[in-house]
């Protein structure tokens, strides 16, 4: 499976800057498909992104709040803007997802880790919008901006710091 990133195929350094642009442009983010289940991967990118100080608008018609945030059905339910759509659902649901990203005017259409949606890619990007595939939000965001340890965690318990132990 192919990492992918909507930039018509640019060198490793001109994706990491649209990748670094992306994540500092887009604070208010949808994710869609998010889970209110802790141990879900949507659940733990969604924490994370909220305590690095983006707005997360949580988009899932099973539930009524998440991570203290307001719980929509749909996209176009939300009553604020929204910079970029986190797409944590199926390749085969991506696409209607895409048609009302662009309609509510997203910046950016984000498909996770495993999920590549062309179509949806391609319609994102015929409206002017980044498009990234098969890449997780948090882990773009702690690699890009420091905080990702050997678990995928910034734990603070491994440092390359001599600790300052006294016998």
């Amino acid at each position: 499976m192919r990492t992918e990133l909507s930039t018509g195929g640019l060198p490793m350094c001109s994706e990491l800057a649209a990748l670094r642009r992306i994540l500092r442009g887009c604070r208010t983010i949808a994710v869609v498909g998010l889970s209110a289940e802790w141990h879900r991967p949507s659940f733990f990118a969604a924490k994370y992104m909220q305590q690095h100080g983006y707005r997360v608008i949580p988009v899932n018609p099973r539930y009524e709040q998440i991570l203290g945030e307001r719980c929509f059905a749909r996209l176009e339910d939300i009553d604020t803007p929204v910079d970029m759509v986190d797409v944590f659902r199926r390749a085969d649901d991506v696409l209607p997802i895409a048609h009302s990203a662009v309609a509510i005017g997203a910046k950016c259409l984000w498909q996770q880790l495993g999920v590549i949606n062309l179509q949806g890619d391609a319609l994102a990007r015929g409206a002017g919008m980044d498009s990234v595939m098969n890449r997780c939000v948090k882990i773009e965001h702690a690699r890009l901006f420091g905080g990702l340890h050997w678990a995928g965690v910034n734990t603070g318990v491994i440092s390359a710091r001599r600790p300052n132990w006294t016998p």
